[in-house]
């Protein structure tokens, strides 16, 4: 089975929207505005990138990423060349770009439990805070890695839904606390 992993910038009161500058968010680029910049917090994010099979994300995200990380070969070399697997409703072949490898995409959270149970490696899921959300309510998502960042934004996309649902135990896989207040945390959902 091929883990899912969700990956995000959070705020300590859980949001997660426009971390890095995105328009149209009241607190746009939160993650750097106010807290100081320590490289060793970050390393999360080249470990990600060497150790995912592909990427996945909602269309959301994928219209926001889709004209940048392309050209991002100094920052994201390896993204450019992962399969690449978008989850939407609305979006069709004729809307993908053609300079990002392979993109498939999924209909429905069915398909998402479908490719899970095919041969390969991990899947990172980067932004798409409405598919983790809906991942995490079917038991779909396997591990977070979180970056916590020392700050309470109040309105914003949370990372988690408020749905009504059964617990959810996690077993806390690595963990780091940084100068700078960020703090990082793994942890795998117990199945």
């Amino acid at each position: 089975m091929r883990p899912l992993i969700a990956t995000a910038f959070v705020s300590l009161d859980g949001v997660v929207e426009a971390p890095g500058g995105e328009p149209g968010y009241r607190n746009s680029g939160w993650t750097f505005k106010d807290v100081a910049f320590d490289e060793s917090a970050y390393e999360i994010k080249g470990r990600e990138q060497e150790q995912a099979a592909a990427m996945m994300m909602g269309r959301v995200s994928y219209e926001a990423f889709s004209p940048v990380w392309p050209d991002m070969l100094e920052d994201f070399p390896r993204y450019k060349v992962l399969p690449k697997y978008v989850v939407s409703t609305t979006l069709q072949d004729k809307d993908l770009v053609t300079n990002w490898g392979d993109i498939t995409i999924l209909r429905s959270l069915d398909d998402v439990a479908a490719l899970k149970e095919t041969d390969g490696g991990p899947i990172i899921i980067h932004g798409s805070a409405t598919l983790d959300r809906n991942l995490s309510d079917a038991g779909l998502i396997d591990r977070y890695h979180l970056l916590v960042f020392p700050v309470l934004l109040g309105a914003g996309k949370r990372l988690f839904s408020d749905t009504d649902k059964d617990k959810q135990m996690l077993t806390l896989a690595e963990s780091q606390s940084y100068p700078n207040g960020l703090q990082k945390l793994v942890y795998d959902v117990t199945h």
